[in-house]
């Protein structure tokens, strides 16, 4: 069965393949939206990542006649009363890069005491235009000072996991898969898509 992703990120592309490669036990082939890259991107005016996952998939699915799904996941920092959220991606501005997105965030955090944080993910599947579900999952982590680790993307070298005593940037991908916001969102939609076959 081919299930149709809508992003571009190489990140999430690869951990989406090692989760239905493990819970999907081969029985779904997943790709990126043909065209995906030649097609002009929605605004993600949503305010709550449930919201923007949604309109990615439905705006995207209408280009391709198969099931679409679409993923909006980021940081939420107690202390900045869950920014940056939903601008996560572009939290040191439009087109930011992962580092120049934590590098904001270690000076925005630089006297906060609290550090506690969590990745969220929601992920939005639709067919034709039309929601069909929707998933949702995070992990609870602390804020290091620093960036450890080069697995990962993202917030994930500053996200210090506590149960595997390192951060996502340290863990193991398919360990950190386990117990992250994006895998566990993923496991629950592929459970899901499965089942409607």
């Amino acid at each position: 069965m081919t299930v149709y992703f809508a992003t571009t990120n190489p990140g999430k592309l690869r951990e989406f393949n090692l989760i239905a490669a493990h819970h999907g036990a081969g029985l779904l082939e997943v790709l990126s939206v043909p065209g995906l890259k030649e097609i002009q991107p929605p605004e993600e005016t949503g305010t709550t990542f449930a919201a923007n996952a949604e309109l990615k998939a439905v705006y995207y699915s209408t280009f391709t006649g198969g099931l679409v799904f679409a993923d909006d996941s980021g940081l939420a920092v107690d202390a900045l009363n869950g920014e940056p959220g939903v601008f996560s991606a572009r939290y040191a501005g439009e087109h930011a890069t992962d580092a120049a997105n934590n590098a904001r965030l270690l000076d925005v955090m630089k006297q906060e005491k609290n550090r506690r944080a969590r990745f969220v993910c929601a992920m939005a599947v639709a067919k034709s235009g039309e929601l069909l579900a929707l998933f949702q999952d995070d992990v609870e982590g602390v804020l290091l000072h620093e960036p450890r680790g080069s697995n990962g993307f993202g917030y994930d070298p500053l996200f210090f996991y506590p149960p595997f005593h390192c951060t996502f940037g340290e863990a193991e991908p398919e360990r950190k898969l386990l117990v992250s916001h994006r895998g566990k969102a993923m496991e629950k939609m592929i459970c899901w898509i499965l089942a409607q076959a």
